[in-house]
């Protein structure tokens, strides 16, 4: 059956459209620094915000309004993934993520559970067969069940650590079937909230316990997705062992991790990390580990993860600049881990944030592509930089540079002149390259 009667499939109209149902900047097939829209952006839907969300908050029950709510169980369950498909072909999205639990629902027991799943896996197959559409990635929800109290991968009980490795094996093998591209780990629980009842060191070990058998079973039931892990600073635990891009990459190093994962970053977690996004990406890509991305932003007068829908166009453009830069993110995508605010609670609404979303970077990709086709930035960088490409800088750059050469440069007492970085100006050039494009 059909849950969007009212809405149609959603074309590009370009900038003049005065139609809200119409993208005014994503054009799918517009080549962009050689590659389409759609191959550099690759857009996916969040199953769990998009069609189990309810737009409850802590103080309120949820307000949205969804035709597929009329049914329970596992018939909820199936006409979600029905409303699913219609949406990310009605949308033009290529892509969906999951977690486990959004698609069916928990059983009894983990066989009954892992039956619903079955059920429900089968029919995305189908769906997926006959309308193209891909699987980006998927994931285990090991943290609302208050069996995950203490964490999954880094419970104090061994046997939440066996249900969860249970849980994630079901996982894989469910993305081996899906094809999905990637498997996420992200660690919603795996954090501790204080050092006094704490073994921080054999949670850490165990987690990485975790890791190598995921990476041993993936290798024998041959599913050959990118392994992403998700940083995440606090909430909802005080001190997230994925605090950020560079805990997390520290400590795929100390466990000799690192060839195995790369990181799906969201921006939302970028901010409550007191980072911004372009900075988690930049960290990321210079380690080689640029992964994936999960598109939202938060609210800087909030301190909890707000997942908005991305409509800062300043954020996606450097977002788009440092990915380019990076050279693109491969088997990854651009997932909308982003949720309709609780008073757009209507159904519609779902579309139009997500055309606000896609809209919002595609235009931050033209604007990066500026940005790179005239060098504005490189050229900044390279000159304020020049210092190194001569004399002594060259020196240290090289590795012929020793404390005492730098010594005797230094004694010479010639004066040092630094020279402004125009921060200001740089911005301003960036503001001027946005609402050109």
């Amino acid at each position: 059956m059909a849950y969007f009667d009212n809405v149609g499939k959603i074309q590009f109209e370009g900038k003049g459209s005065d139609n809200p149902f119409a993208f005014k900047h994503y054009n799918p097939q517009e080549v962009v620094l050689g590659k389409t829209m759609e191959e550099h952006l690759r857009f996916a839907v969040a199953y769990w915000h998009t069609f189990t969300g309810e737009g409850s908050d802590p103080f309120g029950v949820g307000t949205a309004v969804r035709n597929w709510d009329r049914y329970s169980g596992m018939d909820l369950a199936k006409a979600r993934v029905e409303a699913n498909f219609e949406f990310l072909d009605k949308i033009n999205v290529p892509y969906y993520c999951f977690h486990d639990r959004d698609i069916a629902p928990e059983g009894a027991t983990l066989q009954e559970t892992n039956k619903n799943l079955d059920v429900i896996v089968s029919m995305l197959k189908d769906n997926m067969a006959s309308s193209g559409k891909k699987l980006l990635w998927n994931t285990a929800n090991m943290f609302t069940n208050p069996r995950f109290v203490f964490g999954a991968a880094t419970a104090v009980n061994a046997d939440v650590y066996a249900y969860a490795a249970a849980q994630v094996k079901k996982g894989l093998e469910v993305g081996k079937e899906l094809g999905a591209e990637n498997y996420v780990f992200w660690g919603g629980r795996e954090g501790y909230e204080t050092l006094l009842n704490t073994d921080m060191a054999l949670e850490l070990d165990n987690l990485a316990r975790f890791f190598q058998m995921a990476i041993a079973y993936a290798k024998e039931i041959g599913f050959d997705a990118q392994f992403l892990i998700e940083p995440k600073p606090k909430e909802p635990t005080k001190h997230q062992y994925d605090f950020d891009a560079a805990t997390t990459i520290a400590f795929l190093q100390k466990y000799g991790l690192a060839d195995k994962f790369k990181l799906n970053l969201e921006a939302n977690h970028a901010t409550l990390a007191g980072h911004t996004f372009e900075h988690e990406i930049r960290v990321a890509a210079i380690n080689g580990m640029l992964g994936s991305l999960d598109a939202n932003q938060g609210d800087l007068l909030l301190g909890w993860d707000t997942d908005e829908f991305p409509t800062d166009l300043y954020s996606t453009t450097l977002t788009m600049f440092e990915v380019i830069k990076a050279g693109g993110i491969g088997r990854g995508g651009i997932n909308f881990d982003a949720k309709v605010r609780r008073g757009s609670f209507e159904q519609d609404d779902l579309f139009l944030a997500h055309i606000a979303g896609m809209d919002t970077y595609a235009w931050g990709l033209k604007a990066a592509a500026k940005l790179i086709e005239e060098r504005v930035l490189d050229s900044i960088v390279e000159e304020r930089y020049r210092s190194f490409r001569e004399g002594i800088g060259a020196d240290i750059v090289s590795g012929k540079a020793t404390l005492a050469s730098l010594e005797q440069y230094a004694l010479q007492n010639n004066p040092i002149k630094n020279e402004s970085g125009r921060q200001e100006r740089i911005k301003l050039m960036i503001n001027e390259i946005i609402y050109s494009v």
